[in-house]
Formats: structure tokens, C-alpha cells, sequence
């Protein structure tokens, strides 16, 4: 969420935003309401400076005048009563089209329209060349009974999967394996719930735009968080936290849900686009410095690289377009791992910079070193996120027999085994 005192003395720049993110959104609409708004305050606050000089008046006043005066006051009173649910339904909305105005995109980021537009940076890892017919990833699943689609479909519904056997484990050792790289690197572990209230998930910006994307349990008032992010962001919802708290690191363990609303036909088979799946999300909130922004934003994306390196995953990194790099976001850059069945890379890896604009919705705060309160910037990006890693992870580490094999890092949580082959 931008300031709205910063909107008014931005027009154009605001504008120019809602432009580059392809957004439907009026920032003139949005001003109307609130000129209205801010009119409305100031009758409102001269009628209350009209009431309280009338009050004053009613001790002084004979016995005579007072019954005149208190009647006075009485319409007074009746006329900032009515203004009330004006003033209140004129916030309301206001607040709700704040919530949609999108932050300013970084000066250089790339310019487009969705992500065939985003910007190849960096390139790594070896393409495989395998000397035999390489099998996609539910073929190698299938053939060494490492996960079950068809029953589990019919008890759970499309785009259900169940994992078994050794893949159990290799799921379990990708964020056993994440989870002690960042625990390495000062970060604070924490599990979270897969549940969340409304103003968590508008508070991450997933809200109000994306509710299609998300389960909603009706009874509780609860919604299912398809990411460890919306918990993370709303720890410390109205707190004022201290400037050498900062940075605050914390890594996210959740299971994650999404209805992938809009994606019928799309990736239907195997692992790539499920409802429910396994997160470690890396999550910063850092002062309100776009230098201190930056230098987070680089480390995030080099600890994920360091992941994917280790992991012996062909790989690159592209610099999203404005367009493609959602309404919150300042920069972002997104990783993709190499899947040979597809001859593509696919996303794996999403790291984002949002400035203050989540802090604002969350009223998160901290106070600086000359006792200024200030919003606190915030980061994040996936550390790893099963079991659509495991698509290239499988592809890519696949052996002519069916086997797979278990890059050197990955082998302690792996029980010392350097390839699996099922039974």
C-alpha cells in the first residue's frame, strides 16, 4: 500500500505504474474519493469546533437563553451524527481501492507485458546429454512405485498426488537440506499454520485481488495460506520494533494450498501444478533503506542459487518485467530449473523486494536511530518448494535403469545413499 499523502503529490508516477503492471485501476477514481473524504473531515471538524465554542456558552448563559442554547447544541450534535457513517463509509472505501493501487516498479526494471518479457541475467549448471531415452518425471515415479495418481484422484480430487517410499524422504531431505543452509546463515526457523485470517493475507497484498486463488474454510472464517510469507508478514502487525532488531530472518516451513484458479488444462499431469504442496519460504524484514532493500534482495537470491547449485540443477536467473512481477513488487527475479522432458526451464524460485508497501498494510514499524518511526521493508523468496523441484530433480538425475542419483550435499539427509532405485 502507497501513502496516500504520497499518491497525491505523484499522480503521474502512480499512474505510470498502473500502466507498466498492465492493471485495470483508477487513480482518479481513487482520489475523488478521497478529496471527498478529506471535505467531508473538515465539515466535520468545524462542526465540532462549532459544538465545543457552543458548550462553552450554555454555564454562562440566563435561564432564560440556556433552554435556546442546549437545543442549539442538540442539532449540532444531530448534524455530526449524520456525518458519521458518511465519513466512515468514504474510509471504507478508500481503503479498499489503497489496497489496489500497486507499488512503484524499480526505475530499472525491464519493461513488458507478461513473462515472455522478463529478462534472461544468468545461466548455470549442465544440460544434460543422456546417452539414452530420458523418461519424464511420473514415468521414473511410476516405474520405481514412488507415487500414486489415479486412487489418490479419486479419493482427493484432480491435481492430488501421493508421494511413497524413498520419495517420502527425498521430499524431507530438500527442506531438512534448505532449512540448515539458512538456519547456517543466522536465519530464525519457524513452522507455521497452514491457516490465516483475512487481514494476514491482505496484508501480504494476495488480498483483495487474488481470493480466487484460495481455499476458504466458511465455518472458522479461516483461509488456507499458500505460503508461509502471510504468517511471517503479519508477526509483527502493529509493533514498533527497535532499529538493531533489524534485520529480522526468519524461514518459513509450511504446507501450502492453491486452487489454481484459471489453470483448467494446464499442467495436469504429474507434479507440476498441485493444490497442496511443501514450502521453506525465506522471509526479511529490513530498515527502510532501498541500499539495505537491495543488498537483502542479492542475498535471498544467492542463497536459492546456492540451493539449486547444490542440488546440481541446470538453472537461470530471469529479472521479471514490470508486467509479470505482480502489484506489490518492486523488483523481482525469478529462478528456473532446467526439466528435460519439456526442454524448458520452469520456475522454482520467486524473489521479491516490496519496500514498505506490505509494512503499511501491517502497520509494522520500527524506530531509528534519531527516534523517527518508520516502515520496516520486506523481502522474500522460496528456499525450496516441493514436490514441483523434485520435476527437474528427477528429470535431470535420472540413470538409463530407472535409477536416480543423489547429488554429494544432499547424500547426509539421504542416509549416506548416492542413488535411489525403487523395488
Amino acid at each position: 500500500m502507497l501513502d496516500i499523502k504520497f499518491i497525491r503529490e505523484n499522480v503521474g508516477l502512480v499512474e505510470k505504474a498502473v500502466e507498466l503492471k498492465n492493471m485495470t485501476f483508477s487513480v482518479k477514481e481513487l482520489l475523488e474519493v478521497d478529496e471527498k473524504l478529506m471535505s467531508l473531515k473538515r465539515e466535520q471538524q468545524q462542526l465540532q469546533e462549532k459544538r465545543n465554542a457552543h458548550s462553552k456558552k450554555i454555564p454562562k448563559a440566563s435561564n432564560e437563553e440556556r433552554p435556546a442554547l442546549i437545543e442549539e447544541g442538540r442539532a449540532i450534535g444531530v448534524e455530526l451524527d449524520g456525518l458519521k457513517p458518511k465519513v466512515n463509509e468514504l474510509e471504507e472505501t478508500l481503503l479498499q481501492l489503497l489496497y489496489r493501487v500497486p507499488n512503484i516498479p524499480a526505475s530499472d526494471a525491464p519493461v513488458g507485458k507478461d513473462e515472455n518479457d522478463n529478462v534472461e541475467i544468468e545461466k548455470g549448471g549442465r544440460v544434460p546429454d543422456f546417452s539414452f531415452k530420458p523418461r519424464d518425471h511420473v514415468e521414473i515415479l511410476e516405474l520405481n512405485k514412488w507415487a500414486e495418481f489415479e486412487k489418490i484422484g479419486k479419493v482427493c480430487g484432480s491435481r492430488s498426488y501421493s508421494l511413497r517410499n524413498d520419495m517420502v524422504l527425498l521430499e524431507l531431505a530438500t527442506h531438512r537440506f534448505a532449512l540448515e543452509k539458512l538456519k547456517e546463515k543466522g536465519f530464525n526457523l519457524v513452522s507455521t499454520p497452514a491457516m490465516a485470517r483475512e487481514h494476514a493475507l491482505i496484508g501480504t497484498g494476495h488480498f483483495p485481488e487474488g481470493k480466487d486463488q484460495v481455499y476458504y474454510l466458511a465455518e472458522d472464517d479461516l483461509y488456507l495460506s499458500g505460503t508461509a510469507e502471510v504468517q511471517l508478514n503479519s508477526l509483527h502487525g502493529g509493533d514498533i520494533l527497535k532499529e538493531d532488531q533489524l534485520p529480522l530472518l526468519y524461514a518459513g516451513y509450511s504446507p501450502c494450498f492453491r486452487r489454481e484458479a484459471g489453470s483448467y488444462g494446464r499442467d495436469v499431469r504429474g507434479l507440476i501444478r498441485v493444490h497442496q504442496f511443501m514450502k521453506v519460504e525465506q522471509y526479511v524484514l529490513c530498515k527502510n533503506d532501498p541500499k539495505e532493500s537491495a543488498k537483502w534482495h542479492k542475498a535471498l537470491l544467492e542463497t536459492s542459487l546456492e540451493i539449486v547449485k547444490e542440488l546440481d540443477l541446470p538453472y537461470r536467473v530471469v529479472e521479471c518485467c514490470t508486467g509479470d512481477m505482480g502489484t506489490g513488487k518492486v523488483k523481482m527475479f525469478d529462478i528456473e530449473c532446467w526439466v528435460p522432458s519439456e526442454e524448458k526451464y520452469r520456475e522454482t524460485h520467486s524473489c521479491s523486494s516490496l519496500y514498505d508497501w506490505q509494512a503499511r498494510r501491517t502497520n509494522t514499524r520500527y524506530r531509528d536511530s534519531e527516534g523517527n518511526v518508520q516502515f520496516v521493508h520486506t523481502l522474500n523468496n522460496t528456499a525450496i518448494a516441493t514436490p514441483r523441484i523434485l520435476v527437474s530433480f528427477l528429470e535431470n538425475h535420472q540413470n538409463e535403469d530407472g535409477s536416480v542419483s543423489i547429488p554429494e550435499a544432499l547424500r547426509p539427509f539421504m542416509g549416506g545413499a548416492s542413488s535411489l532405485k525403487g523395488i
